[in-house]
Order: C-alpha cells, then structure tokens, then sequence
C-alpha cells in the first residue's frame, strides 16, 4: 500500500512539473521591429555648457537630419536652435562668456565644412565663407577671447592656421603650412605649436614650432607613431602619445625647458588620448581597451582619480567639462543601448540624464550585447572580433550570418550601438564584425601586417570568420555573406571577386573597387597625408599601379558568381559615385543579380533618417531574398517605386 501511495505521488509530482508554466525567454517574446522603429531611436552628440552652465548646445537627429538644440544641464525639453532640411548641422561650442554660439556644416555631405556663429538674436553667420575652401575648428584660446582653426583657403591641399577674434571676428594667419603638417595644440601663451607629419600610415614625427622666431624642434627621436595631446596647464610641458620601442602607445611628456622626455603613464593597450581641463584641475585620458574606450579621470594636484558614476548596462565613452570645471558632461551606451546624455554635479555628486534616446517601442531586452570573441586565421594568428548573435538562433534554428568589414584600412569594429547591425540581428542575422590583420587597437605589429597586402591576407582573415561562424551549432553554415562600408565594401568585393566561393552574397556600401582612380582622386586636403597612404597601398602613378589594378575588382567582375547589392551617396569625396557605377555595371554584365541604392544627397556615410531607413531596408530584403530565402528568387524592379532612391 506505501509502495502504491508512494508511486501515486512521483507521478502526481511528475504530472505537475509537466503542467507548471516554463519561465519564458528572450526568444519566445522576441518582437521583430521595423527600420522605421529602429532608427527611430535618436543620436545625441556634442554638450558644450553654456557661459552660466544652465544649458548645453547639442546635436541631435530627432528631426530626421542633425540640427541644433539646447537643453537644460538638469534635464528638460530640447529647443530647437537651427531648423535645416538638408545638411547636417554639428553643435561646437557656446562662445566661452556669451551665449553665442558655434557649430559646423558641409553642403550634403561633400566635407566641405564651414564654421558658423548664432547670435543672441538667432542670426546666422558664416565666419569661413570662402568658396571650396575647408574649414575645421581646433579649440578656443586660454584667455577666451578668439579661436583657432585650419583652413585651406590659401591652399586647397594644405591646411593653414588662423585665428579668429571674438569681437571683430576678424581671421588672422597665424601659421602659413606650406610642408603638409597637421596640427595638433597650441600652448595656452600662444607660444608654441604642436605640429606632425605622415612618414607613412605607421609612423610620424612630431615637432613643436616656436611662434616668435620660427624655430622647429622634433620631438620625438625615433621612427614611431607620434601625437601631441596637450601642453600641461603652466605651459611648461607638452603630453604626447607615442609606440616608441612598445606595440602600444604610451604618453610621454616632453619639457620645454631642456627638451628632456619622461615617461607619464603606460597601460595594456593603446592611450589614444589625455588632456587637461579649463583651469588645469583634471587631467582626462582615454584608452582603447579591447574595441571599447576606457576613460580616466584624475584630479592633477594630488593625481587621486576622480570616481565616475556606475550605470547598469551602460559604459562612459565621452566626456566634457564646464569651463569652471564644476560640471562634467558625459556619454554612455553599449551596444545593445545608444548613448544617453547625462550631466554630473561635481561638487554635490548628482547625476542628471538629458536624453532618452531608445525609442519607446523598442524592448532593451530584445537588443543583443556584443561579445569579443577571438578565432585562429588560415596562418594561425588570433583574429579579434565583435560577435552579435539573435536571440531566437538555437542548434534546432540556426541562424544565417554575415562577416561585418570596418572601414580603413586601419580601422577597428568597436563594442559600440549599431542600428543596422541590431537590426539585422533582430530579423535573425548574425553578425561577427571581424578586427582583421591591419586594423588598430591590437599594438603596431598587428596594424604593419596587411601593408602592401591587401586583398589578400586580410580577406583571408574575413574566409577565416566565416569558417568559423560556420563551426558554431548555433549558425547556418551554408547561409553567409559579407557585408562592409568603404574599406569594408572594397573587402566584401574582393570577397567576391578573388574568392567566389567563400561567402553566399556580398553588401557594399561605398566601397572602393578601383584602387588606381581612387588613390588618383583623394580629396585634395589629405595632400599631407597622401605619401603616407601611397606607401601603405601602393603608388598609383609608379609600377605599384599593376598590382593596384590586380588587387582592385573592378577588372575582374568576371569572377562574382553571387548576389550583391551596392549602396552609394553621390556627394562622396572620397569613394566617387563612378565606383559604384561602373562595379554595378560590371558585375550585371556577368548575369549576376545586382541591386543599387544610389543616394543624391549623401557623402560617405548617410546621415539622413529617410535615407537609412530607405536604404538599411533594402539591404534586409536583399539578404532575406538571396541568403534568408530562395536564392533564385529576384528583388522585383518596382520594388524601389514610390522612395527617395534613385535606383539605377
């Protein structure tokens, strides 16, 4: 009878495990937005205080383009300041004692910037009006009563240095450059200024320039990668960064007194970055740590760090200070979140958040968290990357994927918010954003190796990604393309081009696919950085250009045997329209299917909300066409009908 009871009660217990409600997961409440949802989330950038630090002057794209508005440093609603409809417009500064202030625009995206001042009474001027002529701003004087900035007006290959005052605004030619270099900081007593010059992609000297007497002095005392970062508050020291004798950069301090150097601070991976505060209380450093930026705060005085606010799910990767350096702006997000706007009272501690910028109806929960994964390339070496992978893929449901390709070359994919890319991840796209030999971030060694490679061990490393999405049980091994935006585009055609059968599909977005045209063809204010480029990809006017030509997949559109779709803006300054054109041309020729999204008022990179929504949704019926679906089933002509594309 015990045994009978017993048995009666496993099987009443075993009867309501079954019927007990399973805890649901991410996957099972997934929600499938839209790219109108998806790029409704807004982007917040810039934060100069104003004189009084009652308000901020930001940026925002809330209008569907950038455009200016204040807000107020403890939180409230967003005034609208400018009201453009075509270019973007990108917050500067307030003037640092009125409420004047300064923002940067170019004509549709073609970099021709100019700087722009917004009086007290809401009139506009241009203070750089010269016709073709670039404009950058650089900072405001230490005694706040003009500005610097670059110009090439004189020259169109070279960048000059002015100075504009406050109260005529009136320019003055404070630096005539006539031998390519950049500038890079000025002391605050106007004394010096701290200027490089390219050797090549790698490497550049560092000099400081003495204003009263024209005297150049180099800094640095090997070949390595040099840049000036600040002069420390008394003037009596410049900071730079340097990867003299390290695989990653240090910052050294060079004293103007003796020309004596020391090192200041070291960590495991590159300092991209310090300067010092208004008033010189703090000094604010950054690091690239593991395709993610690390900030350190320390008060100069007693060099104890100064404690950053803890926010759950997020990290800090921009700050700013108010001039009186009482208040400190900051940014922060991760990838699965878009960077809020936040301010920190520094005397009382208080944190106040001046954005919220995730669109109401997207779930945070139904975003994915990037990992860094890492993964042996076809010769053994670790090959980073970022790896985002649906919710809803399983080894029952594997999940298509896609080798993401930065721009470059150098570039690096960071653990940072990428609408398109959780986009695609929450339609069932994995996305493995591989760091492939030459990328930055990962010590000098690793930038050198794809010199005078490219096309070939770099692409190698990307086969190698997807060799490896293809080894997780959780992926479609047979459902992988390639996808990637100027480098990364010239990549994902190379990809096609010399290794046909590596991936299913291939997405371009404006990348290079004639490398003598475009070598030929750079803006004319990179001319200081032209030799340098030339020596990393080759000399397009020597016998460099037959290997250019071998390694460019325009001339070799006979070898794609798979679908692709190319997106192009027509401002472009720096990958024409014309290599768009003539890979689309070339590759129909073949008999192999083809879309093009062509954008008439885009540069390199599409700011407007119309035209990402258009164009990023294109983009996913392409890969829901030919790789998600039947790849014999084409997009249909009238697909693009009734859209602000100008499809060709």
């Amino acid at each position: 009878m015990k045994k009978q009871i017993l048995a009666m009660g496993i099987s009443l217990a075993l009867l309501s495990c079954k019927q007990e409600a399973k805890e649901p997961t991410v996957a099972d409440t997934l929600q499938s937005y839209t790219i109108q949802q998806m790029m409704d989330n807004e982007s917040v950038g810039g934060g100069s205080f104003s004189p009084d630090k009652s308000r901020l002057l930001v940026h925002s794209n809330r209008s569907g383009i950038y455009n200016l508005y204040t807000v107020p440093a403890e939180g409230g609603e967003y005034t609208p300041v400018t009201a453009s409809d075509s270019s973007s417009v990108f917050a500067i500064s307030y003037f640092p004692e009125d409420e004047r202030m300064l923002f940067r625009m170019d004509n549709n995206g073609d970099e021709i910037h100019h700087i722009y001042m917004m009086d007290q009474n809401g009139t506009q001027q241009d203070l750089t009006p010269w016709e073709g002529a670039r404009s950058w701003f650089y900072r405001w004087s230490k005694d706040k009563k003009s500005f610097y900035f670059g110009s090439n007006k004189r020259d169109a290959n070279f960048m000059d240095l002015y100075e504009m005052d406050l109260e005529s605004l009136t320019p003055t030619l404070i630096f005539q450059n006539d031998e390519g270099y950049e500038m890079e900081a000025i002391s605050g007593d106007k004394a010096y200024l701290a200027l490089s010059k390219s050797i090549n992609t790698n490497d550049s000297d560092l000099f400081l320039y003495h204003m009263a007497d024209g005297s150049l002095v180099q800094v640095n005392e090997n070949p390595s990668a040099n840049s000036a970062q600040d002069f420390t508050p008394d003037d009596s020291a410049l900071l730079y960064t340097t990867d003299d004798g390290a695989e990653f950069a240090y910052l050294m301090k060079y004293n103007l007194a003796d020309g004596s150097r020391e090192k200041v601070k070291t960590r495991d991976w590159d300092i991209v970055g310090s300067s010092f505060t208004e008033n010189g209380r703090y000094q604010v450093t950054y690091i690239n740590e593991d395709a993610k930026s690390t900030i350190e705060i320390e008060e100069v005085a007693t060099g104890e760090p100064l404690k950053l606010p803890s926010l759950e799910g997020m990290n800090i990767n921009s700050v700013g200070f108010s001039m009186d350096e009482s208040k400190m702006r900051f940014s922060a997000g991760d990838s699965n979140s878009p960077s809020n706007l936040f301010v920190l009272d520094l005397e009382s501690g208080a944190v106040h958040q001046l954005s919220d910028v995730l669109n109401p109806e997207i779930a945070q929960e139904h975003l994915v968290k990037a990992k860094v994964v890492r993964f042996p390339s076809f010769d053994g070496l670790e090959i980073p990357a970022i790896y985002y992978l649906p919710h809803q893929a399983s080894e029952e449901n594997p999940a298509p994927a896609l080798v993401w390709v930065h721009g470059g070359p150098g570039g690096q994919s960071r653990q940072g918010f990428s609408p398109l890319i959780q986009y695609l991840v929450n339609h069932g796209y994995a996305v493995l954003a591989v760091n492939n030999r030459g990328s930055s971030g990962y010590g000098k060694t690793f930038y050198q190796m794809d010199d005078q490679n490219h096309g070939d061990k770099d692409l190698k490393d990307c086969i190698a990604g997807k060799d490896w999405l293809a080894e997780q049980t959780v992926i479609d091994g047979e459902k992988i393309g390639i996808i990637g935006g100027s480098y990364g585009g010239y990549m994902t055609m190379a990809a096609l081009t010399f290794a046909p059968e590596a991936f299913d599909v291939g997405v371009n977005i404006f990348g290079v696919t004639n490398w003598i045209r475009t070598l030929r063809s750079i803006p004319p204010w990179w001319e200081s950085f032209k030799d340098a480029l030339y020596q990393e990809m080759g000399d397009p006017y020597s016998a460099d250009s037959v290997r250019l030509r071998a390694i460019s997949p325009l001339f070799h559109t006979g070898q794609v045997t798979k679908p692709l779709i190319v997106l192009q803006g027509s401002k472009d300054p720096r990958v024409l329209q014309v290599e768009s054109d003539e890979i689309v041309a070339g590759v129909r020729r073949n008999g192999v299917p083809v879309e093009y999204v062509l954008f008439a008022d885009e540069g390199h990179g599409f700011l407007k909300k119309e035209n990402q929504i258009e164009g990023y949704s294109k983009i996913l019926e392409f890969l829901d066409s030919y790789l998600k679906g039947d790849p014999g089933t084409p997009i249909r002509d009238d697909a693009m009908e009734g859209t602000s594309l100008d499809s060709q």
